[in-house]
């Protein structure tokens, strides 16, 4: 059975809402035995250089999160090359990765440290910004939903050509285009109408943002495809990683989007379902058991 000796245990701690919870936490799991580091999450964390997450992460055997899912996003992006695992406990809007109930937190964690979880791998992507013939890389990121290229400061549609593993793809106008893992398709993804990918599937989901030719739709590719999206002569963009890293672009960049190297490990309560997230999330309705008819 996998076991747990130091926790780090992430939030914001300053904050009214969640401080009396995140101290409740850290006391159940050091009556449990366990070694507890405080760590600051969100807009608390440090911006500039190393994080205290940073510096910890090869001391730490498993992280509990206690926010939302852009919490989460920011943790698991500095956690997966270190193979962490991570728990989610949702204090936020959706809830989509920080998936245990504020209410049920207690009962959730005794039985996933008594070993009752299941365990589950996300894929990331590594993007990077090639410069002056790409002699220059100019912003590098991970991203565990999306990398979006769009519109900069000026407004106007964006012209970007695309391949896929060195090949043409096309050339489009448009607001912007988003290149999404199966945890990103219910994000930004979602929202502009591309696919919901199971997270366990291989793969990658390329989605235009209001595009000029409608003929332009969302294509699934396999996860160990390579993306290249370069930007047009006359274009004014922007590439952020997961909305929370960005980098002005110049034309002529090429922005390399692939499958990272680092996987995220999520663990869940025993009984986890995702179907049963996106019913909760996405309002979707169930037939009721109807009784069987008597003879």
């Amino acid at each position: 059975m996998e076991t747990f000796q130091t926790v780090a245990l992430v939030g914001r701690f300053r904050s009214n809402g969640i401080a009396d919870t995140l101290d409740r936490i850290e006391e159940f799991l050091r009556q449990r035995g366990l070694a507890v580091l405080r760590l600051a999450g969100g807009d608390e964390a440090s911006s500039g250089g190393k994080t205290p997450l940073d510096l910890h992460a090869d001391a730490i055997d498993l992280a509990i999160v206690v926010g939302g899912d852009g919490t989460m996003l920011g943790i698991a992006r500095e956690l997966a090359p270190h193979g962490v695992p991570v728990i989610g406990i949702n204090h936020g809007r959706l809830g989509f990765m920080t998936d245990i109930p504020l209410e049920r937190w207690s009962e959730a964690l005794a039985a996933i440290l008594d070993g009752q979880f299941e365990a589950e791998e996300r894929t990331l992507l590594d993007a990077r910004v090639l410069r002056d013939g790409e002699q220059t890389i100019a912003f590098e990121a991970r991203a565990l939903n999306d990398v979006v290229v769009g519109r900069g400061f000026v407004g106007r549609m964006i012209e970007l050509n695309v391949e896929v593993d060195g090949k043409f793809m096309y050339t489009q106008r448009a607001d912007g285009l988003i290149v999404a893992t199966p945890t990103g398709s219910t994000a930004y993804a979602l929202s502009a109408n591309g696919p919901i990918l199971h997270p366990q599937l291989g793969g990658i989901v390329l989605v235009p943002v209001a595009p000029q030719a409608l003929s332009n739709r969302p294509i699934v590719l396999p996860d160990s495809s390579c993306v290249t999206v370069r930007i047009g002569e006359e274009t004014d963009a922007r590439v952020n990683c997961d909305m929370q890293t960005f980098s002005d672009l110049h034309p002529g960049d090429r922005i390399v989007i692939a499958r990272s190297a680092h996987r995220i490990r999520f663990l869940h309560p025993s009984g986890y379902s995702y179907f049963a997230t996106l019913r909760g999330k996405l309002a979707w309705q169930a037939l009721p058991v109807l009784s069987p008819r008597p003879i």
